[in-house]
């Protein structure tokens, strides 16, 4: 009997193996990483600049956490698609598939799996500072996410003129929004321009009030192909357009803020989903500091380079506004939760789309843009969700 073979749409076309040796004194796994991957692109035929994806294994010894973002830094890459791959021994098969599907999804074209790892001699640990963060920013003072942050409000303040209010502005909207919802940990709690401005400075320019508040709390979602949906209690909310990108891990190393990743991002989503920003019923907007929601606001298209503070003064953000933003209050509102705080800005929008945003509904929603944003600006993921109308 004859099989029909399923029609292939990926090929691996690079392959590379470093020598085993018994020792690797000296060595990082950055550098191994970077010498395999220049080896399979060699191999392939390609450049880096041909490379838009990036998978890597949990085992950095140089970085306990952002690893794509600091294994990309580290390579020069700018990938469109990236994630940890961690299945123990499995962990090279999982990425291949992974990668096949963020190539068939039309996330990425290229993607570059890698795997790498040093062994010392007697057991000394792997240096933990031998990546651009460690050398560049850390020492300098630049060792939380606080003074990277700042420095990035500085940097729109030098370079545009933007204002302490024009900032303060967003943690105003993020409280007055938050009073419509219980949940929220400042609930009950508005916040005027003057209060940010009066709390405390804690660091040169961002204020306490500019700032999340770390919480306790959990969120989840369920997703299933259309061909699996049932008639359930509540309409299905689609995913209509993704767009990912990481651009650097270390502040230092951050691109011009008008080109920091969520503008990609932002733009593939939309793109992807065939609608533009103007479609929008509401911005679901990560807000892990005010800055973040600035810059966002301004990658995203909604005005020039420079100018959400003069935009922000002609709109109003509530969810009977003319744009509708953070209408559970966002992180700054609502309290941020470890990850499960960037999750909240998928589930406000599920809840918007869906109407069941009981006394915040935005009425005729049927889009949302939601971004995510993880390390300094460096790693971004956006998001459009809609409903059928």
């Amino acid at each position: 009997m004859m099989i029909k073979r399923r029609v292939p749409n990926c090929a691996i076309i690079g392959i590379a193996e470093l020598t085993p040796v018994r020792y690797t004194d000296g060595a990082t796994t950055l550098g191994l990483i970077a010498e395999s991957v220049r080896l399979a692109v060699q191999d392939a035929g390609l450049d880096k600049e041909g490379i838009d994806g990036l998978l890597v294994g949990p085992q950095v010894g140089e970085t306990p956490q952002h690893v794509p973002a600091t294994v990309a830094e580290y390579l020069g890459l700018e990938p469109k698609v990236s994630n940890v791959v961690d299945l123990g021994g499995a962990t090279a098969a999982g990425m291949l598939w992974r990668a096949a599907a963020a190539i068939e999804a039309g996330m990425c074209e290229t993607v570059v799996c890698v795997l790498a790892n040093t062994n010392e001699r007697n057991g000394n640990p792997r240096s933990p500072n031998r990546n651009p963060i460690r050398e560049f920013d850390v020492p300098f003072g630049a060792s939380g996410a606080n003074t990277s942050y700042a420095l990035l409000k500085r940097q729109h303040m030098e370079e545009y003129g933007s204002t302490q209010e024009q900032f303060a502005l967003i943690a105003h909207w993020a409280r007055k929004n938050a009073q419509l919802n219980p949940n929220a940990i400042f609930y009950g709690k508005p916040l005027s321009v003057e209060e940010v401005l009066n709390s405390p400075l804690i660091i040169d320019p961002m204020h306490l009030f500019e700032i999340v508040m770390p919480v306790g709390g959990g969120a989840a979602f369920v997703i299933t192909s259309k061909d699996n949906l049932s008639s359930g209690d509540h309409p299905p909310v689609f995913l209509l357009g993704a767009g990912e990108k990481i651009t650097h891990r270390a502040v230092s190393h951050a691109p011009a803020l008008e080109s920091a990743p969520l503008s990609y991002a932002i733009s593939a989503a939309l793109g992807q989903a065939n609608v533009s920003v103007q479609d929008i019923d509401l911005l679901s907007l990560y807000d892990c500091y005010t800055s973040v929601v600035g810059i966002t606001i301004e990658n995203a298209g909604l005005c020039a380079p420079g100018k959400f503070g003069d935009w922000m003064k002609d709109h109003s953000f509530g969810h009977d506004g003319d744009w509708p933003l953070n209408t559970h209050g966002g992180q700054l509102g609502v309290g941020q939760a470890d990850l499960a705080g960037g999750m909240s800005h998928i589930i406000e929008a599920v809840r918007q789309l869906r109407h069941e945003a009981t006394s915040r509904q935005i009425r005729n929603a049927e889009l949302a843009l939601v971004t995510g944003n993880g390390a300094t600006l460096s790693e971004a993921t956006a998001l459009v969700l809609g409903v059928e109308s």
